[in-house]
């Protein structure tokens, strides 16, 4: 049976989470610690050519960087690596390794680069470092094309090939389908690896699960200190080298990885924590990069089942490769579900018309309800409230353009519609409801504003209401604004988005040149403080 090593990679796959600047005493540290630990192979960090020389970050313009950032440091027995993702690195970057503190270079690349990116394997090869063939999101392949690439690793003859599952979808009969094949066909010499990521929460189960393989190659299992890593981290090397002292005879000290994450990961973290979570569970539920989750989740008007049947939209090819404007598209088109609202449409209008309309938004100023009972005694309108349900006021109507949101309200809804039953719902066809049917649902596309930052405003699309129903006159209340120096923008802080603020200008600026875009023949009263208003005058 072959040699199990652990091999860390914290400096480099834990650098995505800081942009790789640990820091030099930190770098240092991290490294000497894992150095007597005794861990078999120390990742230091990226090649990339990109990138000028820091010594404070683990990301290396060319191997020179390298020497100059360890110079002088034992590695004692520790074999030293850097990674290079295929095309950031060109092999002029590389000197051979008689002159290098790294032993070896690790090669990632896609499926559609794979011939060229295993010519390059060969050229580091050549200059006498140990080589890793890196095959990230080996889910990609099917067996056809898994089989065509160990036969081309076979060529190259590398010192180890790693099954990379980029972004945690393996479970364990997945994983031993891919380990079979590749143990089965490649050259007996060859170390085999396996590099986790936690979206299932499987990468030390997994692992596991490999050590109990009887293979005569060696194998290798990649961790991290306390699984420090890019999206849902990876598997923590001080669980795996536990397991290896209890079980099968490993000469960790544990201690050592111990003393590393308390002094310098822990800090990582509490600056910017990593690990399982609700959007590295969806990307891997439906196979896909989790970059297309968060572009959903971003936009707080998802919920999660509308997120999900999404992501179903993706097609297989692209699951994995991000492509920030197919989201968008299917985004839209998923909202824009076709509605024939003729009939809700006319009766609505028919109600508003002629009458003192009252928008009612969730900003903090609309809270002010003696200025809204005031300007009701006045007008007496008809009052409409976007996307919530205001504390100690009754209105006639609630918009609902928001299936998230609507998630969140539903049961408030629904025990205020049996408290007051003069209140309507006003939805548009992408929210779905609970139990039975809003009482008017109105084309989601019709009311879309398509030359505005956020097309779906709901501020918008009800001027496009009003303005089709000729209503005598439209007052605003919490309608304030974004503003960049408060806490929250919102009555309820979870309603806020999490651009609002970096953004504040850009969005007001946007919606006071929607309003304008309405063209509203009937005159617009802000009943409420906004910043809206200071720009339309």
């Amino acid at each position: 049976m072959g040699t199990i090593k652990l091999l860390d990679c914290t400096l480099r796959d834990g650098g995505y989470l800081n942009d790789w600047k640990f820091g030099y005493d930190e770098i240092i540290t991290v490294f000497e610690r894992l150095v007597s630990a005794e861990i078999d192979i120390i990742e230091v960090g990226f090649l990339d050519e990109r990138r000028t020389y820091d010594k404070n970050r683990s990301i290396f313009p060319n191997v020179l960087s390298v020497n100059d950032t360890f110079r002088g440091i034992d590695k004692k027995d520790a074999m030293v690596v850097g990674m290079i993702d295929y095309g950031t690195c060109s092999i002029e970057k590389v000197i051979p390794k008689k002159e290098s503190f790294l032993d070896g270079i690790r090669v990632i690349f896609k499926k559609h680069i794979m011939n060229e990116a295993l010519d390059f394997c060969s050229q580091i090869k050549a200059l006498g470092y140990d080589v890793f063939v890196q095959a990230v999101s080996v889910t990609s392949y099917d067996d056809e094309e898994f089989a065509r690439l160990l036969q081309r690793v076979n060529e190259v003859r590398p010192y180890a090939f790693s099954i990379v599952d980029t972004y945690g979808l393996l479970h364990k009969n997945q994983l031993i389908h891919y380990f079979e094949m590749a143990d089965n066909q490649l050259a007996e010499e060859i170390s085999l690896g396996y590099h986790s990521h936690n979206n299932f929460q499987l990468g030390y189960a997994n692992c596991i699960e490999l050590t109990e393989k009887k293979i005569k190659r060696n194998l290798l299992l990649d961790g991290s200190l306390y699984g420090m890593g890019k999206g849902a981290g990876n598997t923590p090397i001080e669980l795996l080298a536990m397991y290896m002292r209890e079980n099968l005879g490993g000469k960790y000290h544990l201690s050592q990885l111990l003393e590393a994450v308390d002094v310098t990961i822990m800090d990582c973290y509490r600056e910017t924590p990593w690990g399982y979570g609700l959007k590295f569970f969806i990307a891997a539920s439906n196979d896909c990069h989790p970059n297309y989750v968060a572009a959903l989740m971003e936009k707080k008007k998802l919920s999660v089942k509308s997120i999900n049947e999404i992501l179903e939209n993706i097609p297989k090819e692209k699951k994995l490769l991000y492509d920030s404007a197919l989201i968008e598209e299917l985004y839209e088109t998923y909202q824009t579900i076709a509605c024939d609202d003729s009939d809700d449409l006319k009766q609505l209008t028919d109600k508003l018309s002629g009458r003192d309309i009252l928008l009612i938004g969730p900003g903090k100023k609309g809270n002010d309800i003696s200025k809204v009972n005031n300007y009701c005694e006045e007008k007496s309108p008809v009052s409409i409230s976007v996307n919530f349900i205001p504390e100690g006021f009754e209105t006639d109507y609630v918009f609902m353009s928001n299936a998230k949101r609507y998630v969140k309200l539903a049961g408030r809804l629904a025990d205020t519609l049996q408290k007051n039953g003069k209140l309507q719902t006003i939805a548009t066809s992408n929210v779905t409801r609970a139990q039975g049917r809003f009482d008017y649902v109105l084309a989601y596309g019709n009311l879309l504003d398509e030359d505005a930052l956020i097309k779906d405003n709901p501020l918008f699309m009800l001027l496009k209401l009003c303005k089709l129903a000729e209503c005598k006159s439209i007052a605003l209340a919490g309608f304030d604004g974004y503003e960049k120096c408060i806490d929250t923008n919102y009555v309820n802080p979870n309603m806020e988005y999490t651009f609002s603020k970096e953004k504040a200008e850009v969005l007001n600026e946007d919606t006071a040149e929607g309003i304008k875009r309405a063209e509203i023949k009937c005159p617009i009263y802000f009943v409420t403080e906004s910043l809206y208003e200071r720009l339309l005058l």
